[in-house]
This record gives C-alpha cells, sequence and structure tokens, in this order.
C-alpha cells in the first residue's frame, strides 16, 4: 500500500562531503527528528572523507601512500571496504578501473597541485604495475609490493552514497532518494507507489539538462563522463579519467557511461572502467558480466545513445529519453 503525504513528511537534508555536497531526500512520520538524522549522515561522510581524500595531508589514504613499499600499514574498516572492491572491479575489468593512477591525477592538474610537465612525463613514462597486483591486503593491513600512489576518486563517492543509504536504513527509513554530486542511490519507492526518477545529464559543458531519465527502485546509478571536469592542452580539452594504459587522460572515449549497479559503489567504478574501455571493448565486457549501462557517443549527428543489459527493458529500470 502507498503512503500519502498526509501520513508522512518529507525531508529533504544535505551537507558539504569531497569538495561537493551530499543528499538525502526521504519521507517519514510527522515529528521526525531531522536533525539528529542530518548529524548522523554529517559524520558518516566526514568519516569518508577523512580516511579517502587525496586533498587533506593528514587522510588514512594519504598516510598509506606515505608509506615505503613493503612495510604494512594499518587501515580502518571504511577505507579496507573501497580498497576490496576497487582492486576486484579492477581485476575484473583487466586493469581499466585501477586505483593506482593517483601520481598522474596530480600530475595532469586534477588533484590538489596544478598540472606539472616534469610530474606529466613521469606518469606518462612510469612503469605501471595495477593496483590488484601492487597492492596487498591481509586481515585489516594494506602493504605495496611496488610503489604506488592510490587515488580513489573513481569509487569514493559512490561508497559515501551506500552510507548515507545504509545510516537511512538503520533508521528505519525504507524509501529515500540519496546522492553526493550525481551519483545516486534509491532506496524503495515514493510515498505514491511510484519509482524515483533520476536524470541522465546531456553531455553540454555549457548548460545542466536532462538527455534521459530513469525510473529506478532500489537501485544505484552513476555516471562518469568528459564534460564537466577537464584541462585545455595546445587547445585540446582532456578529461580528468585516467587511462592505466598510458598515464594519461583519455584521448578516444564516451562521452559519458552511466551504470546501474545495486550498490554506487560499483556503479561508480564500473562507469570509470567502461568509459576506459570505450563503448566497444566495454560494452562487451557489460554484456558478459550484466552490467546495466548506457554509453553516450559523440558523433557528426550529434550525440547517439547505446544501452547495454536490462536498462531498457526492465520495469524498475526504465529509460525515457527527454522530449522523445
Amino acid at each position: 500500500m502507498s503512503k500519502t503525504s498526509t501520513d508522512f513528511g518529507r525531508y529533504a537534508l544535505n551537507g558539504p562531503t569531497m569538495g561537493t555536497r551530499w543528499s538525502a531526500l526521504f519521507y517519514a512520520p510527522a515529528g521526525f527528528d531531522a536533525g539528529a538524522v542530518q548529524a548522523d549522515l554529517q559524520a558518516a561522510m566526514d568519516e569518508i572523507d577523512a580516511q579517502m581524500s587525496t586533498w587533506k595531508p593528514d587522510s588514512e589514504l594519504m598516510r598509506l601512500n606515505g608509506t615505503p613499499a613493503g612495510e604494512w600499514v594499518s587501515v580502518p574498516p571504511r577505507l579496507l571496504d573501497v580498497l576490496r572492491l576497487g582492486l576486484a572491479i579492477g581485476r575484473a575489468s583487466g586493469g581499466a578501473f585501477d586505483l593506482g593512477m593517483g601520481d598522474a591525477v596530480a600530475a595532469w592538474g586534477f588533484g590538489a597541485a596544478e598540472a606539472s610537465p616534469d610530474r606529466i612525463r613521469g606518469a606518462i613514462e612510469a612503469r605501471r604495475v595495477p593496483a590488484y597486483d601492487a597492492l596487498e591486503i591481509d586481515g585489516t593491513r594494506v602493504r605495496k609490493r611496488v610503489p604506488i600512489t592510490l587515488d580513489l576518486n573513481g569509487i569514493a563517492k559512490g561508497y559515501g552514497v551506500d552510507r548515507l543509504a545504509g545510516i537511512l536504513g538503520s533508521l528505519g527509513i525504507r524509501d529515500g532518494l540519496v546522492g553526493i554530486d550525481g551519483e545516486m542511490r534509491a532506496m524503495g519507492l515514493r510515498p505514491d507507489g511510484e519509482a524515483w526518477t533520476v536524470a541522465v545529464e546531456q553531455p553540454d559543458p555549457e548548460r545542466r539538462a536532462p538527455h534521459s531519465l530513469l525510473s529506478l527502485e532500489d537501485c544505484a546509478v552513476a555516471t562518469s563522463g568528459d564534460y564537466r571536469h577537464w584541462i585545455d592542452v595546445q587547445g585540446r580539452r582532456l578529461s580528468h579519467t585516467m587511462d592505466p594504459a598510458r598515464g594519461a587522460p583519455l584521448v578516444e572515449s564516451p562521452t559519458s557511461v552511466t551504470v546501474l549497479a545495486p550498490t554506487c559503489a560499483e556503479a561508480d567504478a564500473w562507469a570509470t572502467a567502461l568509459m576506459v574501455l570505450g563503448a566497444g571493448k566495454g560494452g562487451d565486457l557489460a554484456r558478459r558480466l550484466g552490467i546495466d549501462a548506457l554509453f553516450l557517443l559523440r558523433s557528426a549527428c550529434g550525440i547517439r545513445s547505446c544501452g547495454i543489459g536490462r536498462l531498457f527493458g526492465d520495469a524498475r529500470m526504465t529509460v525515457r529519453a527527454w522530449g522523445g
């Protein structure tokens, strides 16, 4: 039976995290203590930022990055969860998703420091070992087998979204929509019994507009694209997504990839992996692994789309193109 607005009040909370903002939209009985929930959600986001940020010199991730290869480091559970998942997706994607691109991200100016030609050359010329081979996990300890600089920007926001959903669930809230900067997770249904509507953005750097609409129930969605974060190099726009094979930004790639998954951390990481692989190899891998993905590709005729998996067929994961 659907809930009505007279039974439940609408709560929309938000706060800062990872250089952007988190949001939580849900319905709860009138008189619900939203202030306590706000505090719990913000504390969870602060914990993730403190553990996984590359912008905070004292974060747990930066402590691990600063530890010499061969030395064991104890890491907190949240960071360990993300490392385990990131390494698993790295292996499953054949290294297309790689946690060890921190040196390249920083060298090209997508981190806390400006781009550096010397560091760019170093990143390109570096002999790279995939993070799933370079990193060893034993219980709660982590050891780098070889020097490597970790960066979790392709998975940390998604994991943060899952934490938002988990906290709401622990408080008895089963229906809601939570997100961080476009990475979203739908919980249950809206009070009217309908699925939550989430827009896939038109890949246009000049404006924000929807390309298509997703109707989601108990599902997470994440998008990786080339149109929001980039640098100009000799008149050429280069995306923030790194190619692990080159130690440099992607040159030929989809303009965006949107992935649906049970968790937002999975969706986040796989969206990055499929961006790196492209619509050909990435589409083949998505089909083989049963990943729901929407590739948006630039062509002479404009933007064309390529849907993989249940994206267009499952009633709980339907797509409506904006404006037909």
